[in-house]
C-alpha cells in the first residue's frame, strides 16, 4: 500500500535556482502557471509517479504494483526518474533530494518547458486545472463505497472499468457530436410546439379544438413505442464507449459514480498521451536553451552532457519522443529563420541552391511559439517531417522479425518512416471502437465496430475486455472486425467466447 508522506521545501540555494530559472524561462517569453516544486527521496518519488504523477488517488491494487515495479528499477540501477510535473495550476513538480544540484538546474528548467505547454496547448485548454483536488476528492468517493460495498467488489468493478478506459473519444471536448436535446419546457418565443407534449400554443377556450385529446393520446403512444424500441441504440456510431455505458448499462448508483470517475481522469490524460513527443520535445529545448545559455557553470558540465545524452539517446526497437521532439523543433526554427518553406522553395529543384537558401526571414522563434499552441503529435509529425529532415537524423522504419526474434530495419524510404510514424500515433497506436448497435438482434445485446486501419486486434486483448464489458452490460456483447480471413464476429455471452464470420464488407479508414 501507497501511503502519503510529507514532502520537503526547498533549501534556501535551491530557492535561489528556482527564481533563477524562472526568471531565465520569463526572458524568452515562457508563460506558465506557478510552479510550486517540493523535494522528496526516492520512494516518495516512485510512489507519486505510480500515482500517475499525483500525490493522492484512489486505492487500487495497479498503484502497489506499479510502485514495486519502479522502486526494483531504481534499486538495480535499471532506471531513474529526474522530473515529475502535473498539469495543474499551480503545477507542482518534485525533484529528487539525492541528485546533483546541475541535476536540479536541469529539471527545474525542463519543467518550466512542461508548465508553458500545459497552459498554452490548445489541446490542453479543457483540461481541469484543479485536477490534483479533483484526484483527491475521487479517492475519497471509491474509498467511501469500499467502506459500504466492500473492498474486493469494488476493485473489481474498476478492473472492468481500467480495461475500457482508452474508449473514449478525445475530440468530443472540442466538437459538438450530437444535438443536444431540446428541454420539455423550453418555451421560447416563436416556437409552434410547447415541450414535449406535442401541443400547440392556443386560447384556453381553443385549446380542445386546436389540440384534440384523442389526438394527442395516439401521437403520445406512438413516441413512447418509439422511444422503448430505440433504447440503447446510438443514433449513428458513438465513439465514447463509456459514456455510453454510463446511459445506458445496467449500473447501480455506486457502479454509476465509480465508472464516470475513471471516465473523467482518462479524458484528463488524454492530452498527454495526444502530445507525448511536443511536450517532452518542447521541454527539452528550452531546458537545453537556458542551461547552455545562462545555467551551465564550469563544474557543471561534465554531469549536465553527461545527463543530457541519456535522455536523447536512441533506441533500436522505440522512438525516443525528447530527441524526436527537440530536433523538430530545431528543424523548424531553423527554416523559418532561413526562409525554407513555402511555394517557392518546395519550387526549387537545384540541390545546392536549396542547401544554401537562406532569405533571412528571422521568423523562427514566433514558428515554434505558433507550432506549441495549435499542434498535437500526429499533426505536428505530419505537417513538419520532411525529407531532408529523415536523412539527417537517419530515420528508419523497423520492424519484429519473427524468423531471427529481433526488431530489425524494414525501410530508409521517407514514405514508409512517415506512414509508420502517423500510423503509430493515430490513436495513441490504439484500435478505434465505437458503438454500433446497443440493441443488437432486438435483444438488448451490445454490438461493437472496430474501426479496421491495417493493424489486427490482438485476440487475448479482444477476448477479456469482451468479458469485462460483458459484466458491465450483463448481456451478450460483441464487437465487428477483421482477420486475414475476412471480416468477423467476436462474441462473449457470459459463458462462452467465439469468433463467427461476419456478411459485412470490409471497410479500412485513413
Amino acid at each position: 500500500m501507497i501511503t502519503a508522506q510529507k514532502f520537503r521545501p526547498l533549501t534556501p540555494e535551491m530557492a535561489e535556482i528556482q527564481r533563477q530559472m524562472e526568471s531565465h524561462a520569463g526572458s524568452y517569453g515562457l508563460d506558465f502557471f506557478t510552479t510550486i516544486f517540493e523535494v522528496v527521496d526516492a520512494d516518495q518519488l516512485n510512489a507519486v509517479a505510480a500515482y500517475g504523477g499525483f500525490p493522492v488517488r484512489y486505492p487500487h491494487w495497479r498503484f502497489g504494483m506499479e510502485f514495486e515495479r519502479l522502486s526494483k528499477g531504481y534499486s538495480y540501477g535499471l532506471q531513474k526518474i529526474y522530473e515529475l510535473v502535473i498539469n495543474n495550476d499551480p503545477c507542482y513538480a518534485y525533484l529528487l533530494a539525492s541528485n546533483e544540484m546541475t541535476d536540479h538546474k536541469l529539471v527545474m528548467a525542463h519543467v518550466y518547458g512542461h508548465c508553458d505547454f500545459f497552459k498554452n496547448n490548445h489541446w490542453f485548454s479543457q483540461t481541469n486545472r484543479k485536477m490534483i483536488d479533483e484526484m483527491a476528492n475521487h479517492g475519497n468517493r471509491i474509498r467511501r463505497h469500499m467502506d459500504q460495498h466492500g473492498v474486493e467488489r469494488v476493485e473489481q468493478f474498476i478492473d472492468a472499468c481500467l480495461s475500457i478506459e482508452d474508449l473514449i473519444d478525445p475530440h468530443s471536448v472540442f466538437i459538438r457530436r450530437r444535438a443536444e436535446e431540446r428541454s420539455r419546457f423550453d418555451f421560447a418565443e416563436g416556437d409552434e410546439d410547447i415541450g414535449g407534449d406535442g401541443k400547440l400554443r392556443a386560447k384556453g377556450y381553443m385549446d380542445s379544438f386546436i389540440n384534440p385529446p384523442e389526438t394527442l393520446a395516439a401521437e403520445r403512444a406512438e413516441r413512447e413505442k418509439a422511444e422503448r424500441e430505440s433504447v440503447g441504440v446510438p443514433a449513428e456510431p458513438m465513439r465514447d464507449v463509456m459514456l455510453f455505458l454510463l446511459e445506458n448499462a445496467p449500473l447501480s448508483a455506486w457502479q454509476y459514480d465509480v465508472m464516470s470517475i475513471i471516465r473523467d481522469e482518462a479524458y484528463y490524460f488524454a492530452p498527454q498521451g495526444q502530445t507525448k513527443i511536443m511536450n517532452e520535445g518542447w521541454a527539452t529545448y528550452w531546458h537545453s536553451t537556458i542551461m547552455t545559455r545562462h545555467g551551465v557553470a564550469p563544474s557543471d558540465l561534465v554531469c549536465y552532457a553527461d545527463h543530457c545524452a541519456g535522455t536523447l539517446a536512441g533506441s533500436e526497437t522505440r522512438l525516443n519522443p525528447y530527441k524526436l521532439g527537440v530536433e523538430l523543433f530545431r528543424d523548424i526554427e531553423d527554416r523559418w529563420n532561413c526562409g525554407r518553406h513555402g511555394a517557392e522553395y518546395e519550387a526549387c529543384d537545384d540541390m545546392r541552391e536549396r542547401a544554401n537558401w537562406n532569405t533571412h526571414a528571422g521568423e523562427g522563434r514566433d514558428k515554434i511559439f505558433e507550432v506549441r499552441r495549435i499542434h498535437n503529435d500526429l499533426t505536428f509529425v505530419d505537417e513538419f517531417l520532411t525529407l531532408e529532415f529523415c536523412q539527417r537524423q537517419k530515420l528508419f522504419s523497423f520492424g519484429y522479425n519473427e524468423n531471427s526474434g529481433n526488431y530489425e530495419i524494414e525501410s530508409r524510404r521517407f514514405e514508409a518512416i512517415k506512414q509508420q510514424l502517423l500510423f503509430n500515433l493515430t490513436n495513441a497506436g490504439r484500435p478505434i471502437i465505437q458503438v454500433v448497435d446497443g440493441n443488437h438482434k432486438n435483444r438488448g445485446e451490445l454490438l461493437l465496430e472496430h474501426r479496421f486501419s491495417g493493424a489486427e486486434l490482438k485476440n487475448d486483448y479482444a477476448r477479456d475486455t469482451l468479458i469485462n464489458l460483458n459484466q458491465l452490460w450483463n448481456r451478450p456483447v460483441h464487437i465487428e472486425t477483421v482477420r486475414e480471413s475476412g471480416a468477423v464476429v467476436l462474441s462473449y455471452d457470459g459463458k462462452k467466447y467465439e469468433e463467427t464470420e461476419s456478411d459485412k464488407e470490409v471497410t479500412f479508414t485513413s
